[in-house]
């Protein structure tokens, strides 16, 4: 009979004891599942975008050395956990197994196809083997497993999109929960890395929070990620400034801002070294979202300090109730956004 364990998943750990799935150095990734757990045959990993980045530079571009790279990690681990960004990123599959104990409230069947709202980097994980690898949207196609824990989120995939497409959607979904949080009419909000896949949609939603008041500004140093943003056409304005370069990022937003500067900055740039110039640009009790994975705590934490900035500065947690709903409705919604998902993630 098999035996049911922790909702959290500590069950799973291996090492170091006492740690959570997430923090953990090693999990047990193999089968049977436990009784309160539910087992996914995967099909694609979307892997986090700045992990991503990060592997493909160590391999200077190889996508052999990214697929030997990544099954090396989950053979260590057992689980997609990049040990340099300690990020993972999320799944798309098909429920095979549902055990007796799982809560299943979300009305789950063997069969469905699902995407993961829940990281890589906590997620038990097998890969047989790694089929194909598309760079240009940060996807891998596998053959292997996945289990999930009672804690563990996953979505439905809607019937009226392609999977690869809401695997793309629901993998940013935390990013348009949060804005509608934040974002308020007549604000000034900047948006760094505003032409990718998480800046495009966060664009979307806080245009439709600040409609013809306020301010959007993107800063987004690539002409291709520019050009994204122009044919979106929410942004009012459109920076070229360099996000890891915080005094050419202050003095931009100063310019266009009449020196007010934002009342918001979101950050989904998947680069390092962008916390000061998110910081930067705001005003000193105004509120930095940092999205991106990319992300140190300590650089933002003491650089904020350092400059005499009170700014509020909010950790980008992927998870807000609701958010797989909200992110797809998004993109539902906004026909040139869909569009834009569809060209370059699908």
């Amino acid at each position: 009979m098999r035996k049911n364990g922790c909702r959290f998943g500590t069950h799973r750990v291996i090492h170091p004891q006492n740690s959570l799935p997430q923090s953990a150095q090693k999990i047990d990734n193999s089968l049977p599942i436990y009784d309160n757990e539910i087992l996914v045959e995967v099909d694609t990993l979307n892997i986090d975008a700045a992990s991503f980045r990060q592997m493909k530079e160590a391999c200077n571009g190889d996508i052999d050395g990214v697929k030997k790279m990544i099954m090396g990690i989950v053979k260590e681990r057992g689980k997609q956990q990049n040990p340099v960004t300690g990020s993972g990123g999320m799944l798309l599959g098909k429920v095979k197994e549902i055990g007796p104990r799982h809560p299943n409230l979300k009305g789950l069947k063997v069969g469905d196809k699902v995407a993961s709202l829940v990281s890589l980097s906590l997620t038990p994980l097998h890969i047989e083997e790694i089929i194909t690898v598309f760079p240009e949207r940060d996807q891998v196609k596998i053959k292997g497993h996945a289990i999930f824990f009672e804690s563990g989120v996953m979505a439905k995939i809607p019937e009226d999109m392609p999977e690869t497409l809401a695997l793309a959607i629901l993998d940013v979904a935390g990013a348009p929960a949060q804005t509608y949080r934040l974002v308020k009419p007549n604000m000034n909000v900047v948006i760094i890395g505003a032409g990718g896949k998480s800046g495009s949609i966060c664009c979307a939603v806080a245009r439709d929070i600040l409609g013809p008041t306020g301010k959007l500004i993107a800063i987004q140093p690539s002409e291709r990620g520019r050009q994204r943003v122009r044919e979106l056409g929410y942004c009012d304005v459109i920076l070229s400034a360099d996000a890891t370069n915080p005094v050419e990022c202050r003095n931009e937003v100063a310019k266009v801002t009449e020196g007010v500067m934002a009342d918001l900055v979101i950050n989904c740039a998947p680069v390092e070294n962008t916390e000061m110039s998110s910081i930067m640009s705001c005003k000193n009790d105004g509120v930095v979202y940092f999205f991106t994975m990319a992300t140190s705590f300590t650089k933002a934490a003491l650089g904020a300090e350092g400059i005499g900035s009170d700014a509020t500065l909010i950790v980008g947690n992927g998870y807000a109730p609701n958010h797989d709903v909200i992110a797809i409705d998004v993109v539902r919604r906004h026909k040139k956004l869909r569009e834009l998902f569809e060209k370059v993630y699908s």
